[in-house]
């Protein structure tokens, strides 16, 4: 199969997790400072990432690299302190 069948697979499953975690937090299934939200918020926006950026769409590269690096902080600051904890 060629690149452009998987970067759109990539692209499909980016989408269903970006909208996923959506409707898990907006139907308060999921805690918006849960590991989980922001896994697949950052997995989403990667997929995405790659996406848009082989299709040559910039300004949504842009979007999902900033919202990839907000998971990312995000899933930081979750479980930073919970190893350090365990550490004690």
């Amino acid at each position: 199969m060629e690149w452009k069948f998987w970067i759109d697979v990539l692209g499909w499953i980016g989408s269903i997790e970006l909208l996923a975690a959506y409707l898990l937090v907006s139907s308060s299934r999921l805690n918006p400072q849960s590991g989980w939200y922001q896994f697949l918020n950052f997995k989403g926006s990667i997929f995405l990432l790659m996406n848009a950026a082989y299709y040559g769409a910039f300004p949504s590269s842009f979007l999902n690299i900033i919202w990839g690096l907000i998971a990312l902080l995000a899933l930081y600051r979750i479980f930073v302190p919970r190893i350090q904890a365990r550490k004690s």
